[in-house]
């Protein structure tokens, strides 16, 4: 792999120091809570668009949302399809009544509606799983310095997190709003630079449009699926429904996404800035695929890795399944040489036959993949060493043509898909940053790696900087007897984003690869912000519901849906529809049956 140059280090860290040193000296001096946590009610609605985007587009969309668009395609986008609903309802409803009451966090207002041990309640469920997910975004780019560097993650996790904090306890909200605003702008070019040398890197005389058909040919060009089919994640239904009460949820009731628009000059800056993301997020997304689709292509061309993990392969390399990962190697180089020869052609004429072969090679490919991810896991684990052995034996025997052979393969299939799902086989997160090092040029490397390094410090500060303002209004101040005014709030609040800062860094440090780190953070975000959205939603809309019903039942509605997530009831992303229904539902009937109408919200 490409080590890094000198101009890459010099574009690395000028960008990233620019960043931390710019944010701490604009920031610098404040004094009083307004400052401090809401950045003086001083942004402007274009500054808060972006801060909200920079706040969602952590590392890992940069990681795992290229990853996911090579290994599956372009699917992924439906995912953002219920933003644009979601930002308009909260325009017209969350806004107005944020600003109306002038609050600091969003669960002051549940306090006011409800009472203080649903505003704690709903906070400390924010907390929980926003400090999960804040762990993550750190472990992310970690991930790739590890691959860049050959240093322990663990180092790395300390080195981010380290960085974050600096800027964040120093300015607070404004130092977070201000610094995002060179976050993105390096991102957008970071990420318009990648595209620009693909394309320069894949033939000549492959079109922009061709090599869209070529990844069409594979199956990767599918962007809508109408399909009711609840095993399958992404459709246009999940999105527009699962999606909508997701991004209801995020962007209305997540602190990290509420602190960035409640420092906007007024309600209409508030207003403009959420429009401005919802119009222009999913373009973004879609564009972060293509440049995932356009590393496919990239790859039909130019001989992919069996497992975009390097220590992974050196290692099962230096085992006794050495010479299996060999063989598996040279079969796929034969599979790699059709599939070329295959994608010239198409991309010179039209034809049927040559899509069904591609279709037909991409489905070998997968299956070599999944038996290159099980040779791995053997090499690290001999957990499934025994039942493996006496599947292959049981195969050997079996004539080829027969049903039970067909059973057996399918049985290995199965185990090889059992195994891939453990740590260090799954290399979506791995590819992009791969291609980069091994393919960019000099400059460029260092670019991109400051385009998800910012975005992970973006995403990071917005977190920590949001459990920090819960842990200090929510929870802290809330409870104190005696008020000790605007400078001790602020030198706790700056107290509780150093905690905050180390706890996210000691969970990252915990932190483990999962199928994809974009699916973990937005699979933990869909247990809890159902629920949260739901006792919104009853305090907006169902006055006669009071506050004891409305604990009872979150209390119970977040035990069900953890049960359900935990035995895979269902796709992660209706659970967000899920628990707000029955959040919703359990209170109301709580109240109706087993409460008096006048009961008290003390």
């Amino acid at each position: 792999m490409q080590q890094l140059n000198p101009i890459d280090w010099v574009v690395l860290i000028g960008t990233l120091l620019f960043i931390v040193l710019y944010g701490s000296w604009k920031t610098r001096g404040q004094k009083n809570a307004q400052d401090f946590i809401k950045g003086g009610n001083q942004s402007k609605w274009w500054t808060i668009g972006l801060s909200v985007m920079a706040t969602q587009a952590s590392a890992i969309t940069f990681l795992s949302t290229t990853g996911q668009a090579y290994s599956d395609g372009m699917g992924f986008v439906q995912f953002y399809f219920g933003l644009p609903i979601a930002m308009v309802i909260i325009c017209m409803v969350f806004i107005p009544l944020y600003h109306k009451l002038k609050v600091y966090t969003a669960y002051e207002f549940l306090e006011n509606r409800f009472d203080l041990k649903t505003r704690s309640l709903t906070a400390i469920l924010f907390l929980i799983q926003r400090g999960l997910a804040a762990g993550i975004t750190i472990f992310a780019p970690a991930i790739i310095l590890s691959v860049v560097l050959g240093w322990p993650i663990v180092y790395l996790n300390i080195i981010i997190g380290i960085l974050v904090i600096v800027y964040t306890v120093s300015g607070g909200t404004k130092a977070v709003t201000i610094t995002q605003k060179q976050q993105m702008f390096v991102i957008f070019a970071g990420m318009l630079a990648a595209l620009f040398i693909i394309l320069n890197l894949i033939p000549e005389d492959v079109s922009f449009t061709k090599a869209l058909d070529i990844a069409g040919a594979s199956g990767r060009m599918e962007v809508l699926d109408f399909s009711f089919d609840l095993e399958n994640r992404y459709t246009v239904w999940t999105g527009l429904i699962g999606g909508t009460f997701l991004m209801l949820s995020y962007f209305g009731t997540d602190q990290s996404q509420v602190q960035r628009y409640l420092s906007g000059k007024s309600m209409k800056e508030m207003q403009m800035g959420l429009i401005f993301n919802g119009l222009l997020k999913v373009p973004m997304q879609f564009f972060i695929l293509l440049v995932g689709i356009m590393v496919f292509v990239f790859y039909q061309f130019n001989e992919a890795p069996l497992n975009f993990i390097d220590s992974s392969t050196k290692k099962v390399l230096a085992s006794e399944y050495s010479q299996e990962y060999k063989n598996l190697q040279k079969e796929q180089n034969i599979l790699f040489l059709e599939k070329k020869e295959l994608s010239i052609a198409l991309s010179k004429e039209e034809n049927t036959a040559t899509r069904k072969r591609l279709i037909q090679l991409d489905s070998a490919e997968r299956d070599h993949k999944l038996k290159s991810k099980y040779l791995i896991k053997r090499a690290i684990d001999s957990v499934y060493a025994n039942k493996y052995d006496r599947l292959y034996a049981e195969l050997k025997g079996v004539d080829e043509d027969s049903q039970e052979f067909v059973e057996k393969e399918e049985a290995l299939l199965s185990l090889y898909k059992d195994a891939a799902k453990d740590t260090e086989t799954n290399d979506r997160d791995y590819m992009f940053i791969t291609f980069v090092l091994n393919y960019l040029p000099n400059g460029l490397i260092g670019l991109l790696l400051a385009v998800i390094l910012s975005a992970a410090m973006s995403s990071t500060a917005s977190e920590i900087n949001a459990l920090a303002t819960i842990t200090s209004i929510d929870l802290y101040a809330r409870n104190l007897k005696e008020d000790k005014g605007e400078k001790h709030l602020v030198k706790a609040t700056k107290g509780f984003t150093l905690m905050w800062g180390i706890i996210a860094i000691i969970i990252a440090c915990f932190a483990n690869l999962a199928e994809n780190l974009i699916q973990l953070v937005n699979i933990i975000g869909s247990i809890f912000y159902g629920n949260v959205l739901g006792i919104f939603l009853l305090a907006f809309f169902f006055k006669f519901v009071k506050g004891n019903a409305v604990f009872r039942a979150a209390i119970i509605t977040q035990v069900i849906v953890i049960v359900g997530w935990y035995y895979d009831w269902m796709p992660y992303l209706w659970l967000n529809l899920f628990g707000c229904l029955l959040v919703m539902l359990l209170a109301m009937m709580m109240q109706q049956f087993f409460q008096k109408p006048t009961d008290s919200v003390a």
